[in-house]
């Protein structure tokens, strides 16, 4: 009798048990049968989405960064992401945005106006009039000026995720607070620190129990003018943050000191304002954005569900505004360290990023650009200025002069403070000892007033890699990554 005559119908009654047996035996050999199934169900993996904001990194600036720390020929992180794509940053009423919409856009998918945090796109920004101590921090917004717009943080929360905010700049400042606040103006930052508070006035009450992690600058903003503070209203919001189960540090041996698995939730404030740039940054006392984004990940990743994590490279932007161009390549950099740093630790519980969703880009361009036929520098070091010297020939490697007879710097900007009145011929000397120094401000075509170099209008490029990463593709507007990182975290 051969096995495949079992299946046929039974002519006797068998035993149950021998029945169950016989009828296995009605499978090919080449495919066994699990004798026993699982008796529960295998948990979901977590998913984590990692946002990276690189503010005002535009394609020159990362060009330049490039040069600057690696030579022409060289890769940062940001290069090696796999997947890539172009984003329009316009907002609702400018061709040039601000940081506020243009965030805002990424975290709600909505265009909103220059100076708008997280609204509908009927808000108009309304400046703020001077509050009690003479500050201009008092909320002009008016009872019917648009509506709150949720942003993927909230939703993260409501989904049971954790969230955090890591940033070199205050955490109350455009980029940071469109994620999870909602006002008609940016610089509202008094009103933007008591969204984060849980239980306070003016609590954002979608986030739930509060953010999980927030790291950055500005305590100005958490604290009373009796205590240094820009608080008009006496509120302490560190000591209330504390309260509701807060650890608070203020320094990079505080923040060093934290257990993980210990904290609940952490907020580390670094600074009264923004932080150091990299460049002058003292490592004994500010952490790097390297060490901020990486503790926050082992604060975020004790929730079974996953987390959000929001990482700013902030003052990119506000160097570039200066056009002090040796500060904000810095800041790239350390931005870019941040990036490989994040993805090395999110390899180790997630090796092949299956649950894992990281995407960089920026908000918005600036004027800066690469000027002239220079000759190739390589990377930039105490001994060559490299792309933060003048232009020199590619092909004699003499310095390359203007019209007036004076040279000229590889990187000038469209407009900024630093532009020669009438003929150039005043700057024959100078040289690469001066512009690749700490504090020059590089030359400009129009001159504005200092530190009012404009942000750019230019399309800004996107990096992804992870889960739904190969999504982001081609040109898109900024509202559309909003919904390409919904739909791959299924928030």
């Amino acid at each position: 009798m051969n096995r495949n005559s079992l299946c046929k119908p039974l002519l006797f009654p068998l035993l149950a048990g021998l029945t169950a047996v016989l009828l296995a035996g009605c499978n090919s050999d080449s495919t066994p049968v699990n004798e026993t199934a699982p008796t529960t169900p295998v948990a979901a993996a977590p998913k984590n989405v990692i946002f990276f904001l690189g503010d005002g990194m535009g394609m020159t600036t990362m060009t330049a960064a490039r040069i600057y720390a690696v030579g022409e020929d060289g890769d940062l992180t940001v290069d090696t992401l796999p997947e890539s794509a172009f984003v329009k940053t316009y907002s609702n009423d400018a061709q040039v945005t601000d940081s506020a919409p243009s965030m805002a856009a990424y975290m709600t998918g909505v265009k909103m106006n220059n100076e708008v945090i997280s609204m509908s796109a009927n808000t108009v920004a309304v400046d703020p009039v001077a509050d009690a101590n003479g500050n201009k921090l008092g909320n002009n917004c008016g009872a019917s000026n648009g509506t709150a717009v949720p942003t993927l943080l909230e939703q993260a929360k409501t989904q049971g995720m954790a969230t955090g905010v890591v940033t070199t700049t205050r955490v109350t400042h455009a980029t940071p607070a469109a994620t999870y606040a909602h006002i008609c103006h940016r610089d509202l930052e008094n009103d933007i620190a008591a969204a984060s508070v849980p239980g306070g006035a003016g609590f954002n009450a979608a986030l739930g129990t509060g953010l999980d992690v927030m790291l950055g600058g500005g305590s100005q903003f958490f604290v009373p003018v009796a205590a240094g503070g820009k608080r008009s209203d006496g509120r302490n919001l560190i000591d209330e943050s504390k309260a509701r189960n807060a650890t608070y540090v203020s320094n990079v041996t505080e923040l060093n000191a934290i257990d993980a698995s210990k904290t609940t939730r952490l907020l580390g404030l670094f600074s009264s304002s923004h932080m150091s740039y990299d460049l002058d940054r003292d490592p004994a006392k500010e952490p790097s954005l390297a060490e901020m984004a990486t503790k926050a990940m082992d604060v975020l990743a004790k929730n079974s569900k996953g987390y959000f994590l929001m990482v700013e490279g902030g003052r990119i932007d506000h160097a570039l505004h200066e056009t002090t161009a040796k500060k904000a390549l810095h800041d790239m950099v350390a931005f870019d360290n941040a990036i490989k740093a994040v993805l090395a630790k999110a390899r180790i519980a997630d090796p092949d990023l299956k649950n894992t969703l990281i995407v960089v880009t920026a908000d918005h361009d600036h004027t800066l650009v690469l000027n002239g036929y220079a000759k190739r520098t390589g990377k930039t070091t105490a001994a060559n200025a490299g792309v933060l010297g003048v232009v020199k020939n590619y092909v004699t490697g003499a310095v390359d002069k203007d019209l007036d007879g004076a040279p000229y710097p590889i990187i000038g900007f469209g407009n900024g403070e630093n532009r020669t009145q009438g003929n150039r011929s005043s700057m024959a000397s100078l040289d690469d000892s001066v512009t690749s120094a700490n504090t020059y401000h590089q030359e400009a075509v129009v001159r504005v007033a200092v530190g009012s170099e404009t942000h750019g209008g230019t399309d800004v490029f996107l990096g992804a890699i992870g889960k739904g990463a190969e999504n982001f593709t081609g040109t898109i507007d900024n509202t559309k990554v909003f919904s390409l990182v919904k739909t791959a975290s299924g928030l």
